[in-house]
Order: C-alpha cells, then structure tokens, then sequence
C-alpha cells in the first residue's frame, strides 16, 4: 500500500516527497522517484505537473 502524504522541503531547501508506504513514513527527493515502485503513480496531477515544470526548467540550463 502506498498513500501520497504530502511534500516538505529539508535544511537544504530540497523538495521531498512524503509517502506511507506499508506503514512506514518514506521521505523521497524528486530525483529518486524511480528508484521507489509505485511512488510516482500515487502522486495526485498537481504534483505530476510540478515536477514536469521542473524537468523542463532544467533541460533549458
């Protein structure tokens, strides 16, 4: 089970993206998404969206 709990960003300023997964609390930097199963299908539109800015933001550099 895997349930999209929200975003915080850390000390550094970073996004993390903030799933319960099985029960337990996970903390996910846009970067790692990949690496985590199920991750990026939970997140709503709106977040989908974000990072799609994101990506495109950084393709320009």
């Amino acid at each position: 089970m895997i349930k999209y709990l929200g975003t915080k960003k850390n000390d550094q300023g970073a996004i993390l993206y903030v799933f319960l997964v099985n029960g337990l609390e996970k903390q996910i930097r846009e970067s790692a998404l990949k690496q985590h199963p199920g991750c990026y299908e939970a997140l709503p539109a709106s977040a989908k969206a974000q990072i799609g800015k994101h990506r495109e933001w950084l393709s320009k550099l």
